[in-house]
């Protein structure tokens, strides 16, 4: 027995020693082995299970994402799309806005250009054209045919009714054709309206039935004979129906 041997106890060798680590180095990786679930026939599925989940979670979220970010794009260029269309819109609204405004503003002087050229060729047209000759006033003798003429004529403009003949029959009787004739002892002469002129009228009558456009003179012998015809017509209907004093 060697020296230090202990009853019982077998000193191992080197040789020994590698051989019970080897021994013991393979139980624990069977046990190890052995702890691992599916270790036996089902460890490649369980390894493909695995491989599976992990390459999965990283996939379907990297799609989501890219689903997400597709999305923001479509809406963004919709929106980006609204407000050009919304843009465009108002661009030609303006536009047709100030084309109508020309248009209007251009019809307008057009208008106002036409209505000059019209005043202008219509003012021409007078210059060139000589202008018309005004009626030369007729003139009448004075005497007593010229005097019934002459009241005859603003008569026709008043439209007051008589004849050449009624008015020279009552004129003869009343004054023999004498204009400033006067009557100084009948009633109206009493009652100191005396009648005066061709044909005898007195002031307040030659006042109210004077015609415009003859003398206020009662013994002006057209303003006598007209304001006399004038009075006739309104009480007997016109001088010709006078055959007595009236």
């Amino acid at each position: 027995m060697p020296k230090h041997a202990i009853p019982g106890f077998t000193r191992f060798t080197r040789t020994h020693k590698l051989s019970a680590a080897g021994v013991a180095a393979a139980g624990a990786a069977a046990l190890v082995f052995a702890l691992v679930p599916g270790a036996d026939a089902g460890q490649g599925a369980s390894q493909a299970s695995a491989a599976e989940n992990v390459n999965i979670k990283p996939v379907a979220f990297s799609e989501v994402a890219t689903a997400v970010k597709s999305q923001q794009a479509t809406v963004a260029k919709q929106a980006t799309d609204t407000a050009a269309q919304a843009k465009a819109e108002a661009a030609a609204k303006k536009a047709a806005a100030v084309k109508a405004a020309k248009a209007k503003a251009a019809a307008q002087a057009k208008a106002k250009a036409e209505r000059a050229r019209k005043a202008k060729l219509a003012a021409s047209r007078s210059a060139a054209r000589p202008a018309a000759p005004k009626p030369a006033k007729k003139i009448y003798p004075n005497n007593l045919d010229g005097w019934i003429r002459e009241s005859l004529h603003v008569m026709a403009v008043h439209k007051i009714p008589g004849t050449y003949n009624g008015i020279y029959r009552n004129l003869m009787r009343e004054s023999s054709g004498n204009p400033m004739a006067i009557n100084l002892w009948d009633v109206n002469a009493q009652n100191g309206i005396p009648s005066k002129g061709l044909l005898q009228v007195i002031d307040p009558t030659f006042r109210t039935y004077h015609v415009s456009g003859t003398s206020w003179n009662i013994y002006d012998p057209v303003a006598n004979i007209t304001a006399a015809c004038n009075y006739a017509a309104a009480k007997y209907g016109s001088m010709d129906n006078v055959n007595s004093a009236y």
